[in-house]
């Protein structure tokens, strides 16, 4: 199993940690044409389903999910 050949100094630990922290706040939402509801850019709208002007997921609403189980 590999060794280190230095220790890793905190500066570079917490640079490592703190690019990590920034990466996972970032939340470039933008609406979706169809609905009008905030979706990332690049994927289908979670609560209409479509991508590009296409429906591409079937979304149940609540009174359906309910009556099939």
């Amino acid at each position: 199993m590999g060794v280190p050949k230095r220790q890793t100094s905190k500066a570079r630990i917490r640079s490592r940690k703190s690019a990590l922290a920034r990466k996972t706040q970032i939340f470039h939402a933008i609406p979706c044409p169809q609905c009008g509801q905030p979706r990332l850019p690049h994927r289908a709208c979670p609560s209409c389903g479509y991508y590009r002007g296409r429906q591409v997921l079937i979304i149940k609403s609540k009174e359906e999910k309910k009556a099939e189980g």
